[in-house]
């Protein structure tokens, strides 16, 4: 396979990754997605502004986040984002520092 090829592939599975989280299950708390899998949708977000912003686009976390949930991050909230239980809480602590702080 050409690396054209691999690119466009690449891309279209994160666009398809997108559109699963951002449409098919928006039920699905970012602080399940961080305390299963080690991301979520600001962690997706976050390194698209990463990649922008090491080719030498100037983008912040809100643009990033924005463009990345197709709404700001108040709407979102607003819409999709339930209250957290304490438990949830605890572990996302855990799962930030790990994946996320230490990480840096």
């Amino acid at each position: 396979m050409d690396q054209q090829t691999e690119i466009e592939l690449q891309a279209a599975a994160f666009r398809r990754l997108q559109k699963h989280l951002m449409e098919d299950r928006t039920d699905v708390q970012n602080i399940d997605l961080m305390n299963m899998a080690g991301f979520c949708r600001n962690c997706l977000s976050r390194w698209y502004q990463e990649a922008a912003n090491e080719r030498g686009i100037e983008m912040d976390k809100t643009a990033a986040r924005e463009i990345f949930y197709g709404m700001t991050m108040d709407e979102w909230k607003s819409n999709y984002q339930t209250e957290a239980s304490p438990e949830k809480k605890a572990d996302f602590e855990i799962a930030f520092k790990e994946n996320v702080t230490d990480k840096s």
